[in-house]
């Protein structure tokens, strides 16, 4: 699913409210759980799953055109972990 396509889903489901009403609403749900990913927080959704970061080291990597070896330098990487509901959800299909 893309983000148009959710969109079109809540708008579908909340008929009382405009499309850029609906838009509004996506919007600070993404920006709301960066903002608590960037300060180093979680963010968990009960039946759904927890979003947090992770620290990957600083790695030698490689440059796919030249094949040189390059430093990676460490970062935080968004991770996120499905919950029981969520898991069951997809298994059950």
């Amino acid at each position: 699913m893309i983000r148009s396509e959710l969109l079109q889903a809540l708008a579908r489901e909340n008929p009382e409210l405009r499309a850029d009403e609906v838009e509004q609403v996506l919007d600070i749900f993404f920006d709301e759980i960066g903002k608590r990913l960037a300060e180093g927080g979680r963010v968990e959704l009960r039946g759904f799953g927890a979003f947090s970061t992770r620290e990957r080291g600083e790695r030698k990597g490689r440059n796919p055109r030249t094949g040189e070896a390059v430093d990676v330098p460490a970062k935080k990487v968004p991770y996120f972990k499905p919950g029981k509901e969520m898991r069951r959800v997809v298994n059950d299909g």
